[in-house]
Order: structure tokens, then C-alpha cells, then sequence
């Protein structure tokens, strides 16, 4: 196996994060802006409250496969960027790179462009200052610019200053989904009223189609691997950061779309196009609006934080593996930040963000969201790969329990996905932008990275 990622690099990463910054990470990564309106897609695929929440159910449980699958791995690599060591050990540098290349231009930049147009306009709803401005207003678009300059700051600061900015939008969110929770506790069913969604798949196919965006919703744990080099411990934290982290985001997600659906109804969830606000309403029809907005800001500015404080650690990763240019393995002298990597992120997501409009980076990220599914199914594989070569992990590192059958389930449930995604058209003509992308860096790696 090749050196560590850690000793080719003069200066290594300080381990400053415990379990619970690392479990915050996770949590972070996960729970983003999409748990506020993708309940509404499930519910009109599924057409019951009982599909629905066992569509999330499933998806839960492949997550949690997915989990496990990637706590085994966290156990083996502890190195910054630990999922580029991974797939390089698996598969060779080449799709390594592929990777993280696209990860960090398109996949991260793209996100955080949108991102930060959700935060942005829900800041000022929540404020009572959006007025009627779009995504693409240019208030909208300048506060959105702001915080992504803010966030990049930040975070090349210090890893302390992002983290703590992590566990406090961690808090805040799930806190937030919680409330809509207990509103619902207080408030009695909503009435069996409307007329149920005509499915536009059938049962078995609705359940499956729905899969694709709940799946989605629980993407985020493998952002711990990408941390793993500043994390204490980390042979131990990183499988419990992993496993806690998404057991707690399958309660809380289980627990925000029964309350959904106890306060408007299957039909009314489905026909929903502000979700969460539409059910607070119910028992809070002023302030509840506001609320929401409030909500969904600090959501989305934990999301922004967690791709600049985890997504830069891939680049540096891969730059100390000497497959990048040598300026983004070099860590900042007094901050111990990969500063250069965070920039190139940053600057990324700002530049896709001015140049290609709301509209042209929601259609970019649909295409490499596609794509990061395909990387999904390479990771869970690349345990089977190395379990091959190297046997089982040591004794007193975790290891994936009813091995191979959970890895086996989760490459299969997201294989599910990569193919569902063609039961959706907007999708389907989204993952020809990626596979152009992913194409492009294939090129850029020959011409300038490739070693004889």
C-alpha cells in the first residue's frame, strides 16, 4: 500500500476535533434544506402516508448500511481526505482523482452556489425583508456571495472556528425539526379530506422512484472521512461519529414527516410547495411563515459550512498524494489550515454562482448529484475490495457486522438509486452534464497528473 496521505506532507493537521464535533459533521452534512420540501416529491410518488413514511423507513435502513460500510473504512484511514486514500487503495489514483476533482469543482461548488441562494432568501423572508424577490434577485445574489466569502473565511481561520459553527447550525436545525414535531403533538390529525394523488408509477415502482430523493436527503455521512486527519482519536470517533450520526438523523427524519403528515394530510403533503411552512401554519398561521424561513436559513448556512469546512481536506488530501498542484498541500504556517484548498473551493462555488445564475447551477448540481451517487457505490465497494487484499480490520477496530451482506445491501440500494434516477426526466437529461464533467477531468488528469 502506498505511504500515508499524513507523511507525505511536511506539516500534518492538528487533531482538534472530539465525537462530538466529528458526530456534528455528520449530522451537518446530512440534514440540509431538503428535508423541509422533499417530503412532498415522496408523498405524491407514493400516494399514502404509509408508503411515504416506509419509503423513508428504507432509505433509513440502506443509509444506515451505508453507515456501517463507511465506519469500517473510518477505522482503516485516518488521513485528511480519507475517501480519496480509499478509492485510490481500491481502484488506483486515477479514479481517486476523478473524485475528488469533480467534488470539489462541480459537486461542492455547484451546491454551495445554490445553497446559499436558499439561505440568502430565506434570511430575508425570515426578516420580513424579501419583498418579492426570486432566488436571482440581486439582493438575494449579493447576500448569497457574502456568505459564501464569510464561510470561507471562517473556516481558513481555523478548524476550531468552523466546527463551532457547525455544532451551532446542528443545533439549530434539528431543533427546529423537533418544534415541528411537537407542534404536531399538540395538534389533533388532520382530517381525511382531498382527493388522493393519482400515482404516476404504480405502488411498487412510486416506492422505489421515491428511494432516489430520500436517498439523497440522507446523503452526508462521508464528509467525516474527508475530516478524518483533525479528528482525536480517530480509530475510534470516526465509526461513532458515522453510525451516531445517522441514527439520529433517521429519528429525526422519521419524526419530521410523521409530524408533516399528521398536520396536513398525504394529499395536501403532496401538493405542497412550501412544506414545512404550510404545515407550521396549522397551528401558527402568522408567525409560522417567518419561523420556517429562520429555519431553512439556518439549515442551509450549516450545510454551507459543512462543504468548506469538510470538502477543502479532499483537495489537500489528494495534493500531499502528489496528484494535484503542490500549492494545495501546503497548510497555513500559524492557522494549520489547508488554506489554499479552502480558497479553490470557495472562489469555485462564488464563480458558479455569478456566472451561471440560479438556473444554470441547480441543473449542474442535478447532473452531479447523479454522478456522486456512482462515487457512493465505488466507496462501498472499495470495502470489499480491501477487505480482499488486507483481511478484516485488527482486533479492537470496528468492524461491519454480517459482513459482506450490509455492504452488499447498501452498493445495492444505492445502485437502485443511480438507476432509479432515470425514472426521473430532469434528472436523466441532468447526468449527461456530469458524464461531460467527469469526462473533461479524465482529459485534464492524463494531460497534467499522470505518472509513467
Amino acid at each position: 500500500m502506498p505511504p500515508s496521505i499524513d507523511a507525505l506532507s511536511e506539516a500534518r493537521p492538528r487533531r482538534v476535533l472530539g465525537l462530538f464535533d466529528a458526530t456534528s459533521v455528520v449530522v451537518g452534512a446530512i440534514v440540509g434544506v431538503g428535508i423541509f420540501f422533499t417530503p412532498s416529491k415522496v408523498a405524491a410518488l407514493t400516494g399514502s402516508a404509509g408508503l411515504a413514511l416506509g419509503a423513508w423507513g428504507l432509505a433509513g435502513l440502506i443509509a444506515l448500511c451505508g453507515a456501517f460500510t463507511f465506519a469500517e473504512l473510518g477505522g482503516r484511514y485516518h488521513a485528511s481526505g480519507a475517501q480519496y486514500e480509499i478509492l485510490r487503495d481500491a481502484y488506483g489514483p486515477f479514479t481517486g482523482f476523478l473524485f475528488v476533482f469533480c467534488n470539489a469543482t462541480a459537486i461542492q461548488g455547484g451546491s454551495i452556489g445554490i445553497i446559499s441562494l436558499i439561505c440568502a432568501f430565506n434570511l430575508l423572508a425570515a426578516l420580513g425583508r424579501g419583498g418579492g424577490q426570486g432566488l436571482g434577485g440581486p439582493g438575494v445574489l449579493a447576500l448569497a456571495a457574502g456568505l459564501i466569502l464569510t464561510l470561507t473565511a471562517a473556516n481558513a481561520a481555523g478548524v476550531r472556528w468552523g466546527a463551532r459553527i457547525q455544532n451551532l447550525t446542528v443545533a439549530g436545525k434539528v431543533g427546529a425539526l423537533l418544534a415541528v414535531v411537537g407542534l404536531a403533538a399538540l395538534a389533533p390529525p388532520a382530517p381525511a379530506a382531498g382527493i388522493p394523488p393519482e400515482l404516476p408509477l404504480g405502488p411498487a415502482a412510486g416506492l422505489l422512484a421515491a428511494l432516489v430523493p430520500c436517498l439523497f436527503s440522507f446523503g452526508g455521512w462521508q464528509q467525516a472521512l474527508w475530516i478524518a486527519g483533525e479528528v482525536k482519536e480517530p480509530r475510534r470517533n470516526l465509526p461513532r461519529a458515522i453510525l451516531g450520526g445517522v441514527l439520529a438523523v433517521i429519528a429525526v427524519y422519521l419524526l419530521a414527516n410523521w409530524a408533516f403528515l399528521h398536520l396536513l394530510g398525504a394529499p395536501a403533503v403532496a401538493g405542497s410547495r412550501a412544506l414545512a411552512a404550510d404545515a407550521v401554519a396549522v397551528r401558527l398561521p402568522g408567525l409560522g411563515r417567518r419561523l420556517v424561513a429562520a429555519a431553512v436559513a439556518v439549515s442551509a448556512f450549516g450545510v454551507l459550512n459543512a462543504q468548506l469546512l469538510t470538502g477543502p481536506r479532499l483537495v489537500y488530501g489528494m495534493a500531499c498524494d502528489g496528484r494535484f498542484f503542490p500549492v494545495f498541500a501546503r497548510l497555513h504556517p500559524r492557522l494549520g489550515t489547508p488554506f489554499a484548498a479552502i480558497a479553490l473551493i470557495g472562489l469555485t462555488a462564488l464563480g458558479l454562482l455569478l456566472a451561471a445564475g440560479p438556473g444554470g447551477i441547480d441543473r449542474l448540481l442535478n447532473g452531479l448529484v447523479f454522478i456522486d451517487g456512482i462515487f457512493f457505490v465505488l466507496t462501498g465497494a472499495a470495502l470489499l475490495v480491501l477487505r480482499r487484499r488486507l483481511g478484516p480490520p485488527p482486533g479492537g477496530a470496528f468492524r461491519v457486522p454480517a459482513y459482506p451482506w450490509l455492504p452488499l445491501l447498501f452498493i445495492l440500494g444505492e445502485g437502485g438509486v443511480v438507476a432509479g434516477a432515470y425514472l426521473d426526466p430532469s434528472v436523466r437529461g441532468a447526468a449527461f452534464i456530469g458524464a461531460a464533467w467527469i469526462a473533461g477531468a479524465a482529459l485534464f488528469y492524463r494531460a497534467r497528473f499522470r505518472t509513467p
